[in-house]
């Protein structure tokens, strides 16, 4: 470790830690790189990256596929992601307009939307449990059909609010789905080196389309009706339909231990020696790109990876058909019981890295739903006037924000890793990935401030600096978002699924209770009183990321949380220390 990160006092490497470049003039620990035989990426630089995690020799390994299919299979869910993210603040701009129809207060209405999010934590248990055993793939199929049905549902509710809210729900249980998996499917897609990018657009796409909705919203409802915004919803998503299920085959793979050097940290080394799969032969290029022992050069044409200088005497699969990718499921992912791994989330709140995350990415997503459940009753009366149309076009400032936050993200998360890592003599620790929260302090915070002081007085401000601040709020909250998803899949990838689980629960659930009590906050205490106390906790939110960042030892507290989670839903009580 290094960089202001304490050394672990119980274990050498901590999973996440990784040598990233195998440079000669940089010492190395025991002569781990010379003991192991690594692929490497040719193409990163003068300095070749160790791939992390290393791939195996199995075709059918998504580490293994081309670059471009990785990137197409990560678009399409992404798409489908903007869709799916658009369903959470659907009503947003139609408070006003759906209260008088439904003849509800501003309370009842804003629940259409608190059960849709409750109906995304609920979904999470079963569905991420789902994924670790029998995949991802049937999931997102899943979810897109319950997308399609439910939004002509809604569309069709009427007048008629039960139906509508059971829509919602059932719009939750679809949404469920994207919002937990597609960040763990970059974790499943890419090596460390290449998550940055990945995981900012992700990010992106499961927020941005959520400020971008408000905007069209607005306006159809004034032009054509409101549940218009449900059958579009609909038609969309049922046109990637055909491209999820042609396109976006299992991205889960069960690899050998040996070669997540990232999770097993020094056990790897040791195990390497003795698995019966041989890794592959780390080859290093002289000058003029070439091996050192053949005329052929390092990388090929195929892909990125350096040649092997010779295969596993195990057999290599066969490649699985383009017929058989198809099937929603192939094959168990772990043998652990689907029970255990329901309930394996609940205690993994006690995780610090994982309830560090939940804050980190559920309060501000929280603060940005009740800053969308009020915003109308905000403008509704004098001077503005807001309609649904204004209020809709009063999104256009955090849309920007998001895709502000989206760039900043994509270019200080791996540009702050690389330094980093260069700065720690080529070693990569996940904790380099917490640095980003310090863009959301500035940003999140400030836009938090910002938007109780100029909200409180809109005669005095009028519409443009409170959705100024909104936008530099929802900046902040994509900041923090991809630092925490990022922190997760690189410290913690065979605990991702579960992991976002917990900061989807969070998430939803928080946000749930804030639509339940915002408007009674602000009738009670006030906008300008509300946002200081709101904005004072999330300062002191993303301050915890400094003892984060330095006392955080990641591998013990995990295999003491998972093992003793494991006895207990065993039936067995774990033993208890001296």
């Amino acid at each position: 470790m290094g960089l202001g990160i304490l050394e672990s006092s119980r274990v050498e490497t901590v999973p996440g830690t990784a040598f990233m470049y195998d440079d000669a003039s940089r010492p190395t620990q025991d002569g781990q790189l010379e003991s192991r035989r690594l692929k490497y990426d040719t193409t990163s630089g003068p300095i070749p990256v160790i791939l992390v995690p290393q791939p195996s020799d199995d075709p059918n390994d998504p580490l293994n596929w081309p670059l471009w299919k990785r990137d197409a299979i990560l678009a399409i869910l992404s798409i489908l992601s903007v869709i799916a993210s658009t369903l959470s603040p659907l009503l947003a701009a139609n408070t006003v307009t759906l209260s008088l129809l439904f003849d509800k207060d501003f309370t009842q209405m804003a629940l259409a939307t608190g059960y849709h999010l409750l109906g995304v934590g609920v979904a999470g248990f079963l569905f991420v449990a789902s994924a670790r055993v029998w995949g991802k793939r049937h999931l997102f199929l899943l979810g897109t059909v319950l997308i399609v049905g439910s939004s002509v549902w809604g569309g069709a509710a009427g007048t008629n609010y039960k139906s509508l809210l059971w829509a919602r729900i059932i719009q939750g249980v679809g949404l469920a789905p994207f919002e937990a998996l597609v960040n763990a499917s970059v974790g499943d897609l890419y090596f460390i080196h290449e998550r940055g990018k990945r995981m900012a657009c992700s990010n992106l796409a499961l927020f941005g389309g959520a400020f971008f909705t408000p905007i069209l919203v607005g306006k159809i409802t004034h032009t054509i009706g409101w549940p218009w915004s449900f059958y579009f919803i609909a038609i969309f998503c049922g046109a990637m339909l055909p491209f999820v299920f042609l396109f976006v085959p299992e991205t889960a793979f069960r690899r050998d231990d040996s070669l997540n050097i990232d999770i097993r940290g020094e056990e790897s080394v040791q195990h390497s020696s003795s698995s019966n799969i041989t890794p592959v032969c780390e080859i290093r290029p002289t000058e003029d790109g070439k091996s050192p022992d053949s005329s052929m050069p390092v990388s090929f044409k195929k892909d990125h990876f350096s040649i092997s200088e010779h295969r596993s005497t195990t057999q290599v699969p066969p490649k699985v058909s383009f017929a058989r990718s198809l099937l929603p499921f192939n094959g168990r992912k772990t043998d652990e019981s689907f029970l255990r791994l329901v309930l394996r989330p609940i205690p993994l709140f006690l995780h610090p890295a994982i309830f560090w995350a939940c804050l980190i990415q559920g309060a501000l997503i929280g603060w940005t739903v009740m800053i969308g459940v009020v915003l109308a009753a905000i403008f509704l009366g004098p001077p503005l006037w807001f309609d649904e149309v204004h209020t809709g076009y009063m999104y256009t400032g955090p849309f920007i924000g998001a895709i502000l936050g989206f760039l900043l993200a994509g270019l200080l998360a791996d540009w702050s890793a690389k330094i980093m890592i260069r700065r720690n003599n080529g070693v990569y620790e996940p904790e380099f990935r917490i640095i980003l929260v310090a863009a959301q302090l500035v940003c999140g915070c400030a836009g938090l401030y910002g938007f109780g002081i100029t909200a409180n007085n809109v005669a005095k401000y009028g519409w443009f600096w409170p959705d100024f601040f909104y936008a530099l709020e929802v900046m902040g909250m994509v900041l923090g978002a991809v630092s925490s998803a990022l922190y997760i899949v690189d410290a913690h990838r065979d605990i991702a699924v579960e992991a976002f689980t917990c900061l989807l629960i969070f998430k939803n659930l928080f946000s749930f209770g804030l639509t339940w009590g915002a408007y009674h906050w602000l009738v009670q205490g006030g906008i300008l009183k509300v946002f200081y106390v709101i904005a004072s906790i999330q300062v002191g939110i993303c301050l915890l990321s400094i003892p984060m960042y330095v006392l955080d030892d990641a591998s013990l507290v995990k295999k003491d949380i998972i093992l003793h989670i494991d006895l207990i839903l065993s039936g067995h009580q774990p033993q208890r220390g001296p």
